[in-house]
C-alpha cells in the first residue's frame, strides 16, 4: 500500500477468480500481489483433473476458498461417481463444492436433493443458467430457482455468464440482458448473488449498478488488480459513481 492514504473505504463484495491452469510459483507470486483482494479460486471445469501436482498448487492456495468447476460435477453426476468425488474432495482438503447443470439437464428435484445431499458436509455454490447461449430461460424460472437452491443449502448461488461472457445472463453478443439482472436483483438475496463478469466492461457495469460489494465470478488471474481499482474508483470506468456520486443502494 502507499504511504498516504486516500481514504477509500473497504468493501466486502466477493471476488471468485477463474484458474485454468496456473502452477503453484504463478499463484504464489498472485497472491503476493493480489492475495487481499482475491475470495474464491475455481479450478476451472475440468482443469483440476489434468493438472500435475495438484497437491502442491493446493497447498499454495491452502488459506483461499477453492472449488472446482461445476462441469466437473456434471460428468461426475452422468459417470454415478458422487461418493467417490466427496471422498476425493475430502482427500484434496476441499471444503468447498459447486453444483451446475449449465451443460447437461439434471432433474430439478434430483439436482435440489444434491445440494441439500452435499451441503451436510460441503459449502456449496450452485449455478444457475445454461452455457448453451441459444437457450434463453425465463427471467421468472431465473429467481424460481435461485431461490429454491438457496433454500435446498446453497451457501451462493452464480448466475451463469461462462468463461467469455456470451451466455446466460449475457447475450451471444456480449451484451449484458439487463432486464433479466433487474429481476433477479429484485427478488434474490444480494449477499447471495455472485454475477459472472469475466470482462471489463461487465466489471464496471456490476460496480456502478450495485455497487462496491456486489459479489463477481469468473474474474480472470490478470483482472484482479484493475477489478479491485474499479471497485475503489481507482479507475475513470467507475471514479465518478464510487468517488463522487456515492454508491447506489443494494435491493434484494
Amino acid at each position: 500500500m502507499p504511504a498516504f492514504d486516500l481514504q477509500l473505504g473497504r468493501h466486502v463484495g466477493l471476488t471468485h477468480v477463474l484458474d485454468k491452469g496456473l502452477g503453484p510459483r504463478a499463484w504464489a507470486d498472485l497472491l503476493d500481489v493480489a492475495g487481499e483482494h482475491i475470495s474464491i479460486v475455481k479450478l476451472g471445469w475440468g482443469t483440476a483433473y489434468v493438472t500435475g501436482n495438484l497437491e502442491q498448487k493446493l497447498d499454495v492456495l491452502r488459506d483461499k476458498r477453492v472449488v472446482i468447476g461445476g462441469t466437473f460435477f456434471e460428468v461426475v453426476y452422468l459417470r454415478d461417481r458422487l461418493d467417490d468425488y466427496k471422498r476425493w474432495l475430502t482427500e484434496l482438503g476441499l471444503d468447498h463444492i459447486e453444483i451446475s447443470d449449465g451443460t447437461i439437464e439434471i432433474p430439478r428435484e434430483r439436482k435440489l436433493e444434491l445440494i441439500a445431499d452435499f451441503a451436510r458436509d460441503f459449502t456449496v455454490l450452485s449455478e444457475v443458467g445454461s452455457k448453451d447461449a441459444e437457450v434463453n430461460i425465463a427471467p421468472y424460472l431465473w429467481v424460481q430457482w435461485m431461490q429454491e437452491e438457496l433454500d435446498a443449502g446453497a451457501w451462493k448461488v452464480i448466475a451463469e455468464g461462462r468463461e467469455g461472457g456470451t451466455a446466460g445472463i449475457y447475450r451471444p453478443s456480449g451484451e449484458l440482458r439487463t432486464g433479466l439482472v433487474d429481476e433477479i436483483e429484485h427478488s434474490v438475496s444480494f449477499d447471495a448473488l455472485i454475477w459472472e463478469a469475466p470482462t471489463k466492461e461487465s466489471q464496471a457495469w456490476f460496480v456502478k449498478h450495485f455497487g462496491t460489494n456486489v459479489n463477481l465470478g469468473n474474474i480472470p488471474p490478470d483482472e484482479v488488480i484493475p477489478l479491485e481499482t474499479l471497485r475503489l474508483g481507482l479507475r475513470g470506468d467507475t471514479l465518478k459513481e464510487v468517488l463522487l456520486g456515492g454508491e447506489p443502494a443494494t435491493t434484494g
